[in-house]
Protein backbone atom coordinates (compact mmCIF):
# COMPACT_ATOMS: atom_id res chain seq x y z
CA UNK A 1 0.00 0.00 0.00
CA UNK A 2 1.08 3.08 -0.88
CA UNK A 3 -0.11 6.04 1.02
CA UNK A 4 -0.31 9.82 -0.56
CA UNK A 5 1.18 12.68 2.05
CA UNK A 6 4.10 11.99 4.30
CA UNK A 7 2.08 13.58 7.01
CA UNK A 8 0.26 10.13 7.52
CA UNK A 9 1.61 7.44 9.84
CA UNK A 10 0.49 3.64 9.74
CA UNK A 11 -0.93 1.96 13.38
CA UNK A 12 -2.04 -1.03 13.07
CA UNK A 13 -2.33 -1.19 9.28
CA UNK A 14 -4.57 1.96 8.81
CA UNK A 15 -3.15 4.87 8.17
CA UNK A 16 -4.24 8.48 11.35
CA UNK A 17 -3.10 11.57 11.33
CA UNK A 18 -0.37 12.87 13.75
CA UNK A 19 -1.51 15.76 15.12
CA UNK A 20 -4.46 15.97 17.41
CA UNK A 21 -5.90 18.84 15.11
CA UNK A 22 -5.96 16.82 12.13
CA UNK A 23 -7.60 13.69 14.87
CA UNK A 24 -10.62 15.77 15.00
CA UNK A 25 -11.06 17.82 11.96
CA UNK A 26 -14.25 19.50 13.38
CA UNK A 27 -12.30 21.30 16.26
CA UNK A 28 -10.69 24.24 15.07
CA UNK A 29 -7.88 25.88 16.77
CA UNK A 30 -8.14 29.22 15.06
CA UNK A 31 -10.70 30.95 13.00
CA UNK A 32 -8.09 30.56 9.76
CA UNK A 33 -8.14 26.91 10.24
CA UNK A 34 -11.79 25.70 8.34
CA UNK A 35 -13.93 23.20 10.41
CA UNK A 36 -14.19 20.89 7.64
CA UNK A 37 -11.48 19.97 5.50
CA UNK A 38 -14.05 18.90 2.64
CA UNK A 39 -15.10 22.05 2.08
CA UNK A 40 -11.41 23.15 1.37
CA UNK A 41 -10.95 25.55 -2.23
CA UNK A 42 -7.47 23.93 -2.77
CA UNK A 43 -7.70 21.77 -5.75
CA UNK A 44 -5.10 19.47 -3.98
CA UNK A 45 -7.60 18.67 -0.74
CA UNK A 46 -9.50 15.62 -1.29
CA UNK A 47 -13.15 15.92 -0.97
CA UNK A 48 -15.27 13.77 0.93
CA UNK A 49 -16.84 10.96 -0.89
CA UNK A 50 -20.55 11.45 0.24
CA UNK A 51 -20.39 14.62 -1.83
CA UNK A 52 -18.79 12.91 -5.21
CA UNK A 53 -20.35 13.03 -8.74
CA UNK A 54 -19.52 9.52 -8.96
CA UNK A 55 -21.64 6.76 -7.51
CA UNK A 56 -20.58 5.71 -4.06
CA UNK A 57 -21.77 4.60 -0.72
CA UNK A 58 -20.68 7.33 1.91
CA UNK A 59 -18.31 6.76 4.00
CA UNK A 60 -16.95 3.76 2.27
CA UNK A 61 -13.78 5.11 0.96
CA UNK A 62 -10.61 6.82 1.86
CA UNK A 63 -9.01 9.33 -0.77
CA UNK A 64 -6.20 9.80 0.79
CA UNK A 65 -4.65 6.46 0.76
CA UNK A 66 -3.59 5.30 -2.39
CA UNK A 67 -4.19 1.62 -3.08
CA UNK A 68 -4.93 -0.96 -5.77
CA UNK A 69 -7.29 -3.97 -5.29
CA UNK A 70 -6.53 -7.49 -6.00
CA UNK A 71 -10.26 -7.26 -7.87
CA UNK A 72 -8.93 -5.61 -10.75
CA UNK A 73 -7.54 -8.36 -12.65
CA UNK A 74 -11.01 -10.20 -12.32
CA UNK A 75 -13.26 -7.29 -12.91
CA UNK A 76 -11.25 -6.51 -16.23
CA UNK A 77 -11.11 -9.97 -17.26
CA UNK A 78 -14.69 -10.39 -16.32
CA UNK A 79 -15.44 -7.20 -18.92
CA UNK A 80 -13.47 -8.52 -21.39
CA UNK A 81 -15.20 -11.92 -22.03
CA UNK A 82 -18.45 -10.27 -21.94
CA UNK A 83 -17.29 -8.14 -24.54
CA UNK A 84 -15.55 -11.29 -26.52
CA UNK A 85 -19.48 -12.57 -26.68
CA UNK A 86 -21.40 -9.66 -27.95
CA UNK A 87 -18.41 -8.83 -30.63
CA UNK A 88 -18.77 -12.92 -31.68
CA UNK A 89 -22.62 -11.60 -32.81
CA UNK A 90 -21.27 -8.79 -34.67
CA UNK A 91 -19.32 -10.75 -36.73
CA UNK A 92 -20.96 -14.08 -36.81
CA UNK A 93 -23.18 -13.38 -39.93
CA UNK A 94 -20.89 -11.42 -41.83
CA UNK A 95 -17.89 -14.17 -41.71
CA UNK A 96 -20.53 -16.86 -43.69
CA UNK A 97 -22.26 -13.75 -45.65
CA UNK A 98 -22.69 -16.36 -48.39
CA UNK A 99 -24.60 -18.87 -46.57
CA UNK A 100 -26.69 -16.78 -44.71
CA UNK A 101 -27.83 -15.37 -48.27
CA UNK A 102 -28.89 -18.32 -49.02
CA UNK A 103 -30.86 -19.65 -45.91
CA UNK A 104 -32.57 -16.56 -45.69
CA UNK A 105 -33.05 -15.45 -49.42
CA UNK A 106 -31.59 -12.16 -48.84
CA UNK A 107 -29.07 -9.94 -50.85
CA UNK A 108 -25.88 -9.40 -49.40
CA UNK A 109 -26.45 -5.57 -48.60
CA UNK A 110 -29.14 -7.20 -45.96
CA UNK A 111 -26.39 -9.48 -44.34
CA UNK A 112 -24.29 -6.25 -43.97
CA UNK A 113 -26.98 -4.59 -42.84
CA UNK A 114 -26.71 -7.15 -39.59
CA UNK A 115 -23.35 -6.01 -38.96
CA UNK A 116 -24.40 -2.16 -39.40
CA UNK A 117 -27.07 -2.60 -37.12
CA UNK A 118 -24.49 -2.40 -34.28
CA UNK A 119 -23.31 0.53 -35.93
CA UNK A 120 -26.10 2.73 -36.58
CA UNK A 121 -28.11 1.88 -32.72
CA UNK A 122 -24.72 3.26 -31.65
CA UNK A 123 -24.86 6.47 -32.41
CA UNK A 124 -28.19 7.77 -30.93
CA UNK A 125 -28.03 5.87 -28.53
CA UNK A 126 -24.13 6.87 -26.77
CA UNK A 127 -25.58 10.25 -24.51
CA UNK A 128 -28.14 8.50 -22.91
CA UNK A 129 -25.92 5.35 -22.03
CA UNK A 130 -22.89 7.91 -21.25
CA UNK A 131 -25.19 9.90 -18.91
CA UNK A 132 -26.37 6.29 -17.34
CA UNK A 133 -22.69 5.82 -16.68
CA UNK A 134 -21.99 8.60 -14.44
CA UNK A 135 -25.39 8.80 -12.71
CA UNK A 136 -25.32 5.54 -11.69
CA UNK A 137 -22.17 3.85 -12.10
CA UNK A 138 -19.81 0.84 -13.86
CA UNK A 139 -21.41 -2.14 -11.92
CA UNK A 140 -25.55 -0.72 -13.46
CA UNK A 141 -24.16 -0.60 -17.22
CA UNK A 142 -22.11 -3.80 -16.75
CA UNK A 143 -25.60 -5.66 -16.02
CA UNK A 144 -27.34 -4.00 -18.62
CA UNK A 145 -25.11 -4.59 -21.07
CA UNK A 146 -24.44 -8.25 -20.38
CA UNK A 147 -28.26 -8.79 -20.25
CA UNK A 148 -29.11 -7.42 -23.45
CA UNK A 149 -26.05 -9.50 -24.94
CA UNK A 150 -27.74 -12.44 -23.40
CA UNK A 151 -30.94 -11.38 -24.04
CA UNK A 152 -30.19 -11.08 -27.88
CA UNK A 153 -28.39 -14.40 -28.05
CA UNK A 154 -31.84 -16.16 -27.16
CA UNK A 155 -33.81 -14.33 -29.37
CA UNK A 156 -32.10 -15.44 -32.46
CA UNK A 157 -32.95 -19.05 -31.64
CA UNK A 158 -36.42 -18.40 -32.75
CA UNK A 159 -34.88 -17.28 -36.23
CA UNK A 160 -33.80 -20.86 -37.57
CA UNK A 161 -36.88 -20.93 -40.70
CA UNK A 162 -35.85 -19.09 -43.93
CA UNK A 163 -39.10 -16.93 -43.36
CA UNK A 164 -37.82 -15.97 -40.46
CA UNK A 165 -35.40 -13.21 -40.90
CA UNK A 166 -37.17 -10.57 -38.96
CA UNK A 167 -36.72 -12.66 -35.85
CA UNK A 168 -33.00 -12.36 -36.71
CA UNK A 169 -32.73 -8.83 -36.95
CA UNK A 170 -34.27 -8.38 -33.81
CA UNK A 171 -32.24 -10.24 -32.03
CA UNK A 172 -28.90 -8.66 -33.80
CA UNK A 173 -30.66 -5.31 -32.73
CA UNK A 174 -30.66 -6.48 -28.98
CA UNK A 175 -27.14 -7.21 -29.06
CA UNK A 176 -26.26 -3.78 -30.70
CA UNK A 177 -27.81 -2.18 -28.09
CA UNK A 178 -25.61 -3.92 -25.57
CA UNK A 179 -22.57 -2.87 -27.72
CA UNK A 180 -23.62 0.42 -26.65
CA UNK A 181 -23.16 -0.37 -22.77
CA UNK A 182 -19.56 -2.04 -23.70
CA UNK A 183 -17.64 -0.11 -25.56
CA UNK A 184 -17.16 2.99 -23.74
CA UNK A 185 -15.89 0.94 -20.82
CA UNK A 186 -12.60 -0.06 -21.18
CA UNK A 187 -10.92 3.56 -20.38
CA UNK A 188 -12.94 3.72 -18.13
CA UNK A 189 -12.34 0.24 -15.76
CA UNK A 190 -8.47 1.09 -16.57
CA UNK A 191 -8.81 4.54 -14.77
CA UNK A 192 -11.58 3.28 -11.56
CA UNK A 193 -9.77 -0.01 -10.98
CA UNK A 194 -5.79 0.79 -12.01
CA UNK A 195 -2.51 2.11 -11.04
CA UNK A 196 -1.17 4.75 -12.85
CA UNK A 197 1.72 2.44 -14.46
CA UNK A 198 -1.60 -0.09 -14.83
CA UNK A 199 -3.93 1.84 -16.88
CA UNK A 200 -2.88 1.46 -20.24
CA UNK A 201 -2.33 -2.53 -19.91
CA UNK A 202 -5.64 -2.86 -18.34
CA UNK A 203 -7.39 -0.83 -21.46
CA UNK A 204 -5.52 -2.67 -24.07
CA UNK A 205 -6.94 -5.94 -21.92
CA UNK A 206 -10.13 -4.62 -21.61
CA UNK A 207 -10.21 -3.80 -25.84
CA UNK A 208 -8.55 -7.32 -25.79
CA UNK A 209 -11.68 -9.02 -25.35
CA UNK A 210 -13.54 -7.59 -27.96
CA UNK A 211 -11.09 -8.27 -30.30
CA UNK A 212 -11.08 -12.25 -29.26
CA UNK A 213 -14.82 -11.99 -29.74
CA UNK A 214 -14.43 -10.62 -33.53
CA UNK A 215 -11.51 -13.58 -34.01
CA UNK A 216 -13.50 -16.34 -32.64
CA UNK A 217 -16.51 -14.89 -34.77
CA UNK A 218 -14.24 -15.38 -38.12
CA UNK A 219 -13.07 -19.21 -37.02
CA UNK A 220 -16.38 -20.71 -35.45
CA UNK A 221 -19.06 -20.13 -37.60
CA UNK A 222 -17.80 -21.67 -41.33
CA UNK A 223 -16.30 -24.10 -38.90
CA UNK A 224 -19.84 -25.05 -37.08
CA UNK A 225 -21.92 -24.30 -40.48
CA UNK A 226 -20.90 -25.44 -43.49
CA UNK A 227 -22.50 -24.33 -47.05
CA UNK A 228 -24.35 -27.06 -47.94
CA UNK A 229 -27.80 -27.43 -50.05
CA UNK A 230 -29.92 -28.86 -47.29
CA UNK A 231 -32.33 -26.39 -45.13
CA UNK A 232 -33.16 -28.50 -42.51
CA UNK A 233 -29.66 -29.92 -42.12
CA UNK A 234 -28.22 -25.71 -42.52
CA UNK A 235 -30.79 -24.96 -39.63
CA UNK A 236 -29.40 -27.50 -37.30
CA UNK A 237 -26.29 -26.37 -37.71
CA UNK A 238 -26.81 -22.76 -37.24
CA UNK A 239 -28.80 -23.59 -34.02
CA UNK A 240 -26.03 -25.04 -32.62
CA UNK A 241 -24.32 -21.75 -33.00
CA UNK A 242 -26.82 -19.77 -31.72
CA UNK A 243 -27.10 -22.54 -28.35
CA UNK A 244 -23.45 -22.13 -27.68
CA UNK A 245 -23.52 -18.70 -27.78
CA UNK A 246 -26.78 -18.05 -25.57
CA UNK A 247 -25.12 -20.20 -22.59
CA UNK A 248 -21.65 -18.49 -22.65
CA UNK A 249 -23.88 -15.51 -22.89
CA UNK A 250 -26.13 -17.13 -19.73
CA UNK A 251 -22.98 -18.27 -17.94
CA UNK A 252 -21.46 -14.51 -18.22
CA UNK A 253 -24.57 -12.86 -17.00
CA UNK A 254 -24.89 -14.91 -13.91
CA UNK A 255 -20.75 -13.87 -13.10
CA UNK A 256 -21.19 -10.40 -13.91
CA UNK A 257 -24.20 -10.48 -11.22
CA UNK A 258 -21.80 -11.93 -8.57
CA UNK A 259 -18.56 -10.76 -9.56
CA UNK A 260 -18.65 -7.49 -10.95
CA UNK A 261 -18.23 -4.38 -8.55
CA UNK A 262 -18.37 -0.65 -8.38
CA UNK A 263 -15.54 0.55 -7.91
CA UNK A 264 -12.40 0.07 -5.14
CA UNK A 265 -12.45 1.17 -1.40
CA UNK A 266 -9.29 3.23 -2.02
CA UNK A 267 -8.81 5.18 -5.31
CA UNK A 268 -6.10 3.46 -7.22
CA UNK A 269 -4.05 6.30 -8.61
CA UNK A 270 -3.61 10.09 -7.46
CA UNK A 271 -5.03 10.92 -10.69
CA UNK A 272 -8.13 9.40 -10.25
CA UNK A 273 -8.25 10.56 -6.11
CA UNK A 274 -8.18 14.08 -7.44
CA UNK A 275 -11.07 13.35 -10.11
CA UNK A 276 -13.07 12.18 -7.43
CA UNK A 277 -12.35 15.30 -5.17
CA UNK A 278 -12.87 17.69 -7.97
CA UNK A 279 -16.15 16.14 -9.41
CA UNK A 280 -19.44 18.19 -8.39
CA UNK A 281 -22.42 16.74 -8.75
CA UNK A 282 -23.77 19.92 -9.85
CA UNK A 283 -21.69 19.82 -12.97
CA UNK A 284 -23.84 19.68 -16.42
CA UNK A 285 -23.51 17.39 -18.40
CA UNK A 286 -23.83 19.11 -21.32
CA UNK A 287 -21.06 21.55 -20.43
CA UNK A 288 -18.47 18.86 -20.28
CA UNK A 289 -19.89 18.07 -23.76
CA UNK A 290 -18.85 21.47 -24.88
CA UNK A 291 -15.38 21.45 -23.05
CA UNK A 292 -14.50 18.49 -24.98
CA UNK A 293 -15.07 19.84 -28.49
CA UNK A 294 -13.61 23.11 -27.70
CA UNK A 295 -9.62 20.88 -27.28
CA UNK A 296 -8.84 20.64 -30.70
CA UNK A 297 -6.66 18.06 -30.21
CA UNK A 298 -9.57 15.77 -29.00
CA UNK A 299 -11.38 16.95 -32.18
CA UNK A 300 -8.51 15.69 -34.22
CA UNK A 301 -8.01 12.36 -32.44
CA UNK A 302 -12.33 11.68 -32.64
CA UNK A 303 -11.49 12.16 -36.16
CA UNK A 304 -8.68 9.81 -37.30
CA UNK A 305 -9.79 7.49 -34.38
CA UNK A 306 -12.92 7.18 -36.60
CA UNK A 307 -11.26 7.10 -39.78
CA UNK A 308 -8.73 4.14 -38.36
CA UNK A 309 -11.44 1.77 -36.69
CA UNK A 310 -14.25 2.49 -39.10
CA UNK A 311 -11.89 1.46 -42.03
CA UNK A 312 -11.22 -1.54 -39.84
CA UNK A 313 -15.08 -2.29 -39.62
CA UNK A 314 -16.13 -2.27 -43.45
CA UNK A 315 -12.86 -4.77 -43.35
CA UNK A 316 -14.34 -7.00 -41.34
CA UNK A 317 -17.73 -6.59 -42.57
CA UNK A 318 -17.20 -7.18 -46.30
CA UNK A 319 -13.59 -9.75 -45.72
CA UNK A 320 -15.57 -12.90 -46.74
CA UNK A 321 -17.32 -10.95 -50.05
CA UNK A 322 -13.84 -9.81 -51.04
CA UNK A 323 -11.89 -13.22 -50.55
CA UNK A 324 -14.50 -15.38 -52.30
CA UNK A 325 -14.01 -13.05 -55.24
CA UNK A 326 -10.79 -14.10 -55.63
CA UNK A 327 -10.96 -17.45 -54.23
CA UNK A 328 -14.07 -19.41 -54.77
CA UNK A 329 -14.91 -21.92 -52.19
CA UNK A 330 -12.69 -21.11 -48.98
CA UNK A 331 -15.20 -19.39 -46.88
CA UNK A 332 -13.10 -21.14 -44.01
CA UNK A 333 -9.93 -19.12 -44.82
CA UNK A 334 -11.92 -16.07 -45.35
CA UNK A 335 -12.51 -16.95 -41.60
CA UNK A 336 -9.06 -17.85 -41.36
CA UNK A 337 -7.81 -14.44 -42.80
CA UNK A 338 -10.25 -12.57 -40.63
CA UNK A 339 -8.99 -14.23 -37.17
CA UNK A 340 -4.84 -13.13 -38.28
CA UNK A 341 -6.15 -9.98 -38.66
CA UNK A 342 -7.81 -10.34 -35.43
CA UNK A 343 -5.31 -12.15 -33.19
CA UNK A 344 -2.07 -10.07 -34.94
CA UNK A 345 -3.97 -6.96 -33.60
CA UNK A 346 -4.66 -8.27 -30.10
CA UNK A 347 -0.98 -8.59 -29.94
CA UNK A 348 -0.39 -5.12 -31.33
CA UNK A 349 -2.75 -4.04 -28.53
CA UNK A 350 -1.13 -5.42 -25.51
CA UNK A 351 2.46 -4.44 -26.93
CA UNK A 352 1.01 -1.21 -27.00
CA UNK A 353 -0.51 -0.53 -24.07
CA UNK A 354 2.95 -2.25 -21.99
CA UNK A 355 4.87 0.29 -24.32
CA UNK A 356 2.30 3.38 -23.31
CA UNK A 357 2.81 2.05 -19.40
CA UNK A 358 7.01 2.40 -19.50
CA UNK A 359 7.16 5.53 -22.20
CA UNK A 360 3.78 7.44 -21.68
CA UNK A 361 5.07 8.44 -25.59
CA UNK A 362 1.24 8.78 -26.42
CA UNK A 363 1.45 10.82 -29.51
CA UNK A 364 4.94 8.94 -31.22
CA UNK A 365 3.56 5.37 -30.33
CA UNK A 366 -0.15 6.50 -31.83
CA UNK A 367 1.50 8.44 -35.23
CA UNK A 368 3.97 5.74 -35.96
CA UNK A 369 1.19 2.93 -35.30
CA UNK A 370 -1.56 4.88 -37.84
CA UNK A 371 0.98 5.20 -40.21
CA UNK A 372 2.25 1.89 -40.41
CA UNK A 373 -1.47 0.92 -40.63
CA UNK A 374 -1.42 2.65 -43.99
CA UNK A 375 1.65 0.72 -45.42
CA UNK A 376 -0.17 -2.26 -43.87
CA UNK A 377 -3.51 -1.40 -45.74
CA UNK A 378 -1.62 -0.32 -49.63
CA UNK A 379 0.74 -3.43 -49.09
CA UNK A 380 -2.66 -5.78 -48.75
CA UNK A 381 -4.30 -4.00 -51.50
CA UNK A 382 -1.88 -5.46 -54.29
CA UNK A 383 -1.28 -8.42 -53.32
CA UNK A 384 -5.03 -9.77 -51.92
CA UNK A 385 -5.59 -10.55 -56.04
CA UNK A 386 -2.29 -12.52 -56.58
CA UNK A 387 -3.71 -15.82 -56.55
CA UNK A 388 -1.43 -16.87 -53.46
CA UNK A 389 -3.69 -17.37 -50.24
CA UNK A 390 -0.41 -17.99 -47.90
CA UNK A 391 0.43 -14.10 -49.40
CA UNK A 392 -2.74 -12.90 -48.20
CA UNK A 393 -2.54 -14.33 -44.60
CA UNK A 394 0.97 -12.86 -44.31
CA UNK A 395 -0.49 -9.41 -45.61
CA UNK A 396 -3.65 -9.74 -43.81
CA UNK A 397 -1.78 -10.33 -39.89
CA UNK A 398 0.67 -7.54 -40.77
CA UNK A 399 -2.23 -5.00 -41.30
CA UNK A 400 -4.67 -6.32 -38.29
CA UNK A 401 -1.07 -5.93 -36.17
CA UNK A 402 -1.58 -2.00 -36.61
CA UNK A 403 -5.22 -1.68 -37.35
CA UNK A 404 -6.74 -3.20 -34.87
CA UNK A 405 -3.45 -2.76 -32.27
CA UNK A 406 -4.14 1.25 -32.65
CA UNK A 407 -7.79 0.99 -30.78
CA UNK A 408 -6.34 0.98 -27.49
CA UNK A 409 -4.49 3.63 -28.01
CA UNK A 410 -6.86 5.88 -29.19
CA UNK A 411 -8.61 5.37 -25.96
CA UNK A 412 -6.04 6.39 -23.60
CA UNK A 413 -4.84 9.12 -25.70
CA UNK A 414 -8.19 10.63 -25.35
CA UNK A 415 -8.30 10.15 -21.61
CA UNK A 416 -5.18 12.17 -21.56
CA UNK A 417 -6.17 14.80 -23.50
CA UNK A 418 -9.35 15.21 -22.03
CA UNK A 419 -8.74 15.10 -17.93
CA UNK A 420 -10.41 15.29 -15.79
CA UNK A 421 -13.59 14.73 -18.09
CA UNK A 422 -15.32 11.84 -17.63
CA UNK A 423 -13.83 8.91 -19.58
CA UNK A 424 -17.16 7.02 -20.57
CA UNK A 425 -18.18 10.22 -22.52
CA UNK A 426 -14.60 10.77 -24.38
CA UNK A 427 -14.07 6.89 -25.42
CA UNK A 428 -17.89 7.48 -26.09
CA UNK A 429 -17.08 10.46 -28.60
CA UNK A 430 -14.38 8.00 -30.39
CA UNK A 431 -16.52 5.25 -31.10
CA UNK A 432 -19.58 7.26 -32.14
CA UNK A 433 -16.91 8.50 -34.72
CA UNK A 434 -16.20 4.74 -35.20
CA UNK A 435 -19.72 3.79 -36.42
CA UNK A 436 -20.49 6.96 -38.62
CA UNK A 437 -17.19 6.24 -40.60
CA UNK A 438 -17.94 2.56 -40.58
CA UNK A 439 -21.30 2.94 -41.94
CA UNK A 440 -20.02 4.96 -44.32
CA UNK A 441 -17.29 3.16 -45.71
CA UNK A 442 -18.93 -0.22 -45.40
CA UNK A 443 -21.70 0.82 -47.50
CA UNK A 444 -19.88 3.11 -49.93
CA UNK A 445 -16.93 0.01 -49.94
CA UNK A 446 -19.63 -2.31 -50.86
CA UNK A 447 -20.82 -0.81 -53.83
CA UNK A 448 -16.97 -0.03 -54.77
CA UNK A 449 -16.42 -3.65 -54.82
CA UNK A 450 -19.76 -4.72 -56.68
CA UNK A 451 -19.24 -2.30 -59.45
CA UNK A 452 -15.60 -2.10 -60.22
CA UNK A 453 -13.88 -4.82 -58.15
CA UNK A 454 -11.65 -5.39 -54.90
CA UNK A 455 -8.82 -3.40 -55.44
CA UNK A 456 -10.95 0.33 -55.77
CA UNK A 457 -12.80 -0.56 -52.80
CA UNK A 458 -9.14 -0.98 -50.99
CA UNK A 459 -8.22 1.86 -52.29
CA UNK A 460 -10.84 4.00 -51.49
CA UNK A 461 -9.56 2.69 -47.52
CA UNK A 462 -6.17 3.56 -48.27
CA UNK A 463 -6.72 7.79 -49.16
CA UNK A 464 -9.23 8.05 -45.88
CA UNK A 465 -6.17 6.14 -43.84
CA UNK A 466 -3.71 8.74 -45.43
CA UNK A 467 -5.65 11.78 -44.05
CA UNK A 468 -5.95 10.30 -41.05
CA UNK A 469 -2.23 9.69 -40.63
CA UNK A 470 -2.12 13.33 -41.42
CA UNK A 471 -4.27 14.48 -39.18
CA UNK A 472 -2.63 12.83 -36.22
CA UNK A 473 0.65 14.68 -36.72
CA UNK A 474 -1.79 18.29 -35.84
CA UNK A 475 -2.23 16.49 -32.51
CA UNK A 476 -0.03 18.04 -29.60
CA UNK A 477 0.68 15.42 -26.72
CA UNK A 478 -0.87 17.62 -23.53
CA UNK A 479 -0.88 14.73 -21.20
CA UNK A 480 -3.29 16.15 -18.44
CA UNK A 481 -3.78 13.32 -16.82
CA UNK A 482 0.10 12.24 -16.54
CA UNK A 483 0.58 15.88 -15.00
CA UNK A 484 -1.79 15.16 -12.33
CA UNK A 485 0.52 11.64 -11.08
CA UNK A 486 3.49 13.82 -11.27
CA UNK A 487 2.27 16.21 -8.67
CA UNK A 488 4.24 15.02 -5.59
CA UNK A 489 1.99 14.72 -2.17
CA UNK A 490 5.52 16.77 -0.72
CA UNK A 491 4.73 19.77 -2.87
CA UNK A 492 1.38 19.66 -1.89
CA UNK A 493 1.58 19.01 1.86
CA UNK A 494 3.99 22.50 1.51
CA UNK A 495 1.67 24.70 -0.38
CA UNK A 496 -0.59 23.72 2.22
CA UNK A 497 1.06 24.95 4.84
CA UNK A 498 2.12 27.86 3.58
CA UNK A 499 -1.55 28.96 2.52
CA UNK A 500 -2.19 28.07 6.41
CA UNK A 501 0.27 30.32 7.68
CA UNK A 502 -0.46 33.41 5.06
CA UNK A 503 -3.89 33.12 6.31
CA UNK A 504 -3.34 33.03 9.93
CA UNK A 505 -0.60 35.92 10.41
CA UNK A 506 -3.70 38.87 10.53
CA UNK A 507 -5.03 37.42 13.42
CA UNK A 508 -2.12 36.59 15.78
CA UNK A 509 -1.33 40.07 14.93
CA UNK A 510 -4.42 41.38 16.28
CA UNK A 511 -4.25 39.11 19.12
CA UNK A 512 -1.00 40.65 20.15
CA UNK A 513 -1.95 43.99 19.80
CA UNK A 514 -4.95 42.88 22.12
Amino acid sequence: MVNEGPHLEERDGIPEPQSALQADPSASAHPSVPANPSSSAHPSTLAHPSGLAHPSIPGTEDLSVIKVSKRRWAVVLLFSCYSMCNAFQWIQYGSINNIFMNFYGVSAFAIDWLSMCYMLTYIPLLLPVAWLLEKFGLRTIALMGSALNCLGAWVKLGSLKPHLFPVTILGQVICSVAQVFILGMPSRIASVWFGANEVSTACSIAVFGNQLGIAIGFLVPPVLVPNIEDQDQLAYHISIMFYMIGGVATLLFILVIILFKEKPKHPPSRAQSLSYALASPDTSYLSSIVRLFKNLNFVLLVITYGLNTGAFYALSTLLNRMVILHYPGEEVNAGRIGLTIVISGMLGAVISGIWLDRSKAYKETTLVVYIMTLVGMVVYTLTLNLGHLWVVFITAGTLGFFMTGYLPLGFEFAVELTYPESEGMSSGLLNISAQVFGIIFTVSQGQIIDNYGTMPGNIFLCVFLTLGAALTAFIKADLRRQKANKETPENKLQEEEEESNISKAPTIMSEDNL
